[in-house]
């Protein structure tokens, strides 16, 4: 009798306890990391010739706003991607052409500030020039946002292509343009328009790269060195 008041009186004893850990979040994926590895690399130090056009840093997104953890303008990357995109861009100089790169490294809070504008009331404006055939509910589920993405690993990379005078040509849509027509094969935008979408997917896959399908201008290191890790660190 002495033993099981002694087992009734632990488990009331410790149920306190079981209650604060039942009421601690999921641990179902792990935290993103608060540093970046020592190969993260800036993009300008390995080719200065590929044009930086980094949208997150500045109020010209679909948000409307500075993104969380850019405090300043610059293209990071595992120093393997970087390399690659080097020799991306020198094969595309062979042909006249050139890399211009919209986004890079993105910290995980940058991802976080998406999902809170997402569930802010729309701004007619932006949703007019970014998603004016989607519903903001739907930018998740349609994959054109993620809660976790691929850019806070390190090697992945949203650009686009310039001519030899460092213009910008027309792939069909903008960048961060969140429609059927953005995806890489879309067959409602002009042939030159599929032709020059086709020669960038190509170029990237030449070196390394796989593309996401439902935006032409999202591409990823096939053999990235951190597949499995998401970095928070702001860029600076």
């Amino acid at each position: 009798m002495r033993r099981l008041y002694r087992a009734r009186r632990w488990r009331i004893a410790a149920l306190p306890l079981r209650l604060a850990l039942a009421a601690l979040p999921c641990a179902c994926e792990p935290p993103a990391r608060a540093a970046l590895p020592a190969d993260f690399v800036s993009l300008a130090q390995i080719d200065p010739t590929i044009a930086l056009d980094l949208r997150y840093a500045t109020a010209n997104n679909f948000v409307g706003e500075r993104i969380d953890g850019y405090d300043t303008a610059q293209c990071l990357l595992t120093r393997a991607a970087a390399q690659a995109l080097a020799r991306v861009q020198a094969d595309l100089h062979a042909q006249g052409l050139g890399l211009r790169v919209f986004d890079c490294y993105r910290p995980q809070r940058a991802v976080d500030h998406f999902v809170r504008w997402s569930r802010a009331p729309d701004d007619p404006a932006q949703r007019a020039r970014h998603y004016p055939r989607v519903a903001k509910s739907e930018l998740f589920a349609q994959g054109y946002i993620a809660e976790r993405s691929g850019h806070s690993r390190g090697s992945t990379v949203d650009l686009t292509l310039v001519d030899a005078a460092g213009r910008e040509l027309d792939l069909g849509t903008a960048f961060d343009f969140f429609d059927r027509r953005a995806a890489g094969d879309s067959p409602d935008v002009p042939p030159a328009a599929r032709e020059l979408r086709n020669e960038l997917r190509a170029a990237l896959e030449r070196r390394g790269f796989s593309h996401y399908a439902a935006e032409w201008w999202h591409f990823t290191l096939a053999n990235e060195p951190y597949p499995d890790n998401y970095f928070d660190a702001p860029v600076r």
